[in-house]
């Protein structure tokens, strides 16, 4: 294995072998970044909690300061001016993993939040760019389905994941310590895979690498917005919900995950199918209709003291509806210009990330004093999204992004 520093057109990808083709990287690299990230969201409310005494106001920094690099993904748009878009997935998918080995090193309120950081910038830059690979690698006819397979593949691996942990947690009296090193060390090890054994590919039209912000896709960014602001209340809070209170110890907390991710792996290629076949509008307004639905079930967890078993379905409920996340990445794809991906990638990771730096801390306030207002508030926003995806035409195209471009002329940009 070596590195290839002369770029390798798409078109020319077809003659390699099948798992050194662009499709299969994105694959190998799915299902290697849901080893670390899901480890370490499966072991984290426990381990802040029994580490360092955690309660709604600490878990609501620590998801702040996660987000923090994802409000600064627009950085990603000065790094490709220096180094391919591939390499610094691979890199980052590769700080992602080496930050989660090392977590329980740490185990205090500077230390969890300082490795939390790196962690998430690893996360975020890798997510930044893998979009932007997957909308210029994947053709528009294809990319439904093949987003839709690439999510079942991460799913796949976070269940394998979480089946090993909900097995040997108690089995082998495993540590933290162990288990982030095993899990990080993974990720790290196959992203340092990814960056011998690939080519570098070269996608056919070049990336505008400044920063771009068009008004044509307005409601794109709204929904990117209102999709960060929705997804940190269940992130954060919903999780947190079932160990505080309902005592769910590490292997009970995974088992939900696990769960979680066996529906994912069946749901999300079904989902794939089913947007290709209706569109976007009818998939988005399922999933924001959906979630109205699973927020306000929440509230009444706390409001009318609904039990354990509902707060565990709604659980799952609520993380396969967010399986349908990708048909906002498809829509994007057919209203965007093809130079456009690269930019717009990093500014959209930068929009979802406004509301996440300050809302996790604020909403941790709230948490104390009133948890069934935090999923109240969250189905407001839901329903908000609900509103915007009905904007959506039935078949976006550039000049055609919204409903209203019937009645007006799109604007140049």
């Amino acid at each position: 294995m070596s590195l290839r520093f002369v770029p390798l057109r798409l078109d020319a990808a077809d003659t390699l072998p099948l798992w050194r083709r662009p499709v299969s990287l994105l694959f190998v690299m799915a299902f290697a970044m849901p080893v670390a990230f899901a480890t370490w969201s499966a072991l984290l409310n426990n381990f802040v909690i029994e580490a360092a005494g955690f309660t709604g106001v600490e878990i609501g920094w620590l998801h702040t300061v996660r987000e923090v690099p994802g409000f600064l993904a627009i950085g990603v748009i000065a790094l490709i001016l220096f180094m391919r878009e591939q390499v610094l997935g691979v890199v980052s998918l590769l700080l992602l993993g080496a930050a989660t080995a090392v977590t329980a090193w740490f185990p205090s309120l500077g230390g969890i939040l300082t490795i939390t950081m790196l962690s998430s910038i690893g996360f975020h830059y890798y997510e930044t760019v893998n979009q932007s690979l997957q909308l210029q690698w994947i053709a528009k006819d294809k990319a439904p389905q093949t987003l839709g397979w690439l999510m079942a593949a991460g799913s796949a691996a976070a269940l394998l994941a979480y089946g090993l942990l909900v097995v040997t947690w108690k089995t082998f009296d495993l540590s933290y310590n162990f288990v982030y090193l095993a899990s990080g060390g993974f990720t790290a090890v196959v992203a340092l895979f990814c960056l011998l054994a690939y080519p570098q590919f070269e996608a056919p039209n070049p990336q505008v690498k400044r920063l771009i912000l068009r008004r044509r896709y307005w409601l794109y960014y709204l929904l990117q917005f209102m999709s960060g602001a929705r997804r940190q209340i269940f992130t954060v809070f919903a999780a947190f919900m079932m160990v505080e209170r309902f005592g769910f110890e590490v292997n009970e907390v995974t088992a939900l995950f696990l769960i979680n991710f066996l529906a994912n792996m069946a749901f999300a290629p079904l989902m794939g199918k089913a947007v290709a076949r209706w569109g976007e509008r009818p998939a988005l307004v399922f999933e924001y209709a959906g979630l109205i639905c699973v927020f306000l079930a929440y509230g009444g967890i706390y409001y009318l003291g609904w039990g354990v078993v509902l707060a565990a379905t709604l659980y799952v409920i609520d993380h396969m509806f967010f399986a349908l996340a990708f048909a906002l990445k498809t829509y994007f794809q057919k209203i965007a210009d093809p130079g456009d991906i690269a930019p717009t990638a990093a500014v959209a990771f930068t929009i979802n990330h406004i509301a996440a730096v300050f809302l996790p801390a604020a909403l941790g306030y709230l948490w104390v004093t009133s948890p069934g207002g935090v999923f109240l508030l969250a189905a407001g926003m839901a329903a908000t999204s609900l509103a915007l995806a009905l904007m959506i035409p039935r078949h976006p195209a550039p000049g055609n992004e919204t409903v209203f471009a019937r009645f007006a002329p799109a604007p140049a940009e």
